[in-house]
């Protein structure tokens, strides 16, 4: 008569799962970051709050008709994908408004808005700045 078998099917699965489980703990925490930064990032390209908004020599030299529809592209993007947002922040894209390339971005400083922020995932040591500009000016 054979031994029964000390690693049963079930065991061997838990192991695998246990080898496994530090990565996958650590991208679960990465994905939430990243969701947390995105939101604070969308709150102020859509909303206008949680930071600053600024724009270039090149956008404020445009009829304010022609600004106006630059903005409103900025704040309605919604066309992230894994290639113009790989870390799923949504903190910056290209877009084209009436024939013009414009890109814009999101950057987190610290609250003096000196540094790079501690923690952009942390709204209270953290200042954004949306800089919308032409795709030449970059």
């Amino acid at each position: 008569m054979k031994a029964p078998r000390t690693n049963s099917v079930s065991q061997k699965l838990e192991q695998i799962i246990n080898n496994f489980a530090p990565q996958t703990r650590k991208d679960h925490l990465a994905a939430k970051r990243a969701n947390r930064i995105a939101a604070l990032n969308d709150q102020l390209r859509q909303q206008g709050r949680g930071g600053s908004i600024v724009m270039t020599q090149g956008i404020s030299n445009l009829e304010p008709a022609a600004r106006k529809r630059i903005i409103i592209a900025v704040r309605d993007f919604a066309a992230f994908t894994p290639d113009n947002d790989p870390y799923g922040e949504r903190d910056c894209a290209v877009l084209e408004v009436d024939g013009q390339r414009v890109i814009w971005k999101i950057d987190a400083y610290d609250r003096s808005i000196r540094v790079g922020s501690p923690d952009p995932a942390d709204p209270k040591v953290t200042h954004r700045v949306l800089t919308i500009m032409l795709a030449d000016e970059y």
